[in-house]
């Protein structure tokens, strides 16, 4: 029963709130720093001349030109060539010849089977003086490009029959199933557009 009375006791004193403590907000002095007391520097003193900064001197880089090996002029080469490829199966017509002497003048030709049936033929010649130049010329008349292939002949594959006897199994027959015909009439294709 005492415990009782005590667990009461507390329970009343501790609803009661205990009230909030009022301290006085503290009052610290202003802190007071010294200047500090460095001499400042004098110059010019005879200890302590100014100093005198010149601006630097650098010498003007000089590179020496580099020296390459001359390279050899060789005299041009005379030759002659041609090649020229005929094949009427797959449409390639063409040739090509060139001559040079030993002055460099370069002469030739080369010449082409175009798809809409005309030749191109180009005449050329060229120089250290005058560059390239070029004559283009075309031979025939231009047509509507058509090539000319044919699909193979080849026959339908005939199998013969087997040589073993057909099976003796065979399915069993049920009856179709009657479905109804559809409640909306075929339609009609115009026969002729």
């Amino acid at each position: 029963m005492k415990v009782i009375i005590l667990a009461a006791l507390v329970a009343v004193v501790a609803s009661q709130g205990y009230p909030k403590p009022q301290y006085p907000k503290p009052q610290y002095p202003k802190p007071q720093y010294p200047a500090p007391a460095y001499p400042a520097p004098a110059y010019p003193t005879p200890a302590y001349p100014t100093p005198a900064y010149k601006a630097p001197a650098y010498p003007a880089p000089a590179y020496p030109s580099p020296a390459y090996a001359k390279t050899p002029e060789y005299a041009p080469m005379p030759y002659s060539f041609n090649w020229a490829v005929k094949d009427d199966p797959s449409y390639n017509d063409y040739a090509h010849q060139e001559t040079a002497d030993d002055k460099g003048y370069v002469t030739g030709s080369y010449r082409t089977l175009l798809p809409d049936g005309r030749t191109q033929i180009v005449d050329y010649k060229a120089d250290d003086y005058t560059g390239y130049v070029a004559d283009v010329k075309y031979e025939g008349e231009a047509k509507e490009y058509k090539p000319a292939y044919k699909p193979a002949g080849y026959p339908s594959p005939a199998y013969p029959s087997p040589a073993y006897p057909s099976p003796a199994y065979s399915a069993p027959k049920y009856p179709s199933p009657a479905y109804p015909s559809p409640a909306y009439p075929a339609p009609k294709y115009p026969t002729k557009y």
